[in-house]
């Protein structure tokens, strides 16, 4: 029983050390990058996601963001938790009408490279979470 205690104390040390070390291997064009885009804010947590893309989680006047930007440092986007009570109108609409507003679990409003700005909405379905992509106007775009 104590060797299982030290085993799960040691890894857990462990991956608290290994999350810290990111930091210190973020590319400096990724640092860039975030600086041009969020001047002043110098402390951001970074993380590397499955996908090699570096994730900077931070907060401007008490709201928490997150930043995705590539290894070559292009920004890919920039998520913001928000309340449902914040979405548009016309996504509120078809929310209620289609979806059911009390399975919504996560509402962000992500301004992405390619897709400009648009509102993720997390559904639990039968157990299952489900992701909806809106427009402001409220077309859905996944």
């Amino acid at each position: 029983m104590k060797k299982n205690i030290i085993l799960i104390a040691l890894f857990t040390i462990t991956i608290f050390a290994c999350q810290n070390t990111v930091k210190a291997q973020v590319p400096d064009a990724v640092k860039a990058t975030f600086q041009k885009m969020y001047p002043g804010e110098d402390d951001p947590d970074w993380h590397k996601d499955d996908n090699g893309n570096y994730e900077s989680n931070f907060k401007v006047d008490g709201v928490k963001y997150r930043a995705d930007f590539s290894h070559n440092g292009n920004w890919i986007e920039t998520e913001t938790s928000i309340d449902v009570k914040d979405l548009p109108k016309a996504i509120r609409d078809i929310i209620k009408a289609d979806y059911g507003s009390e399975d919504i679990t996560e509402v962000e409003k992500v301004e992405h490279h390619s897709k400009g700005v648009f509102y993720d909405v997390e559904f639990k379905k039968k157990g299952k979470n489900m992701d909806v992509e809106f427009k402001e106007n409220g077309d859905i775009i996944n």
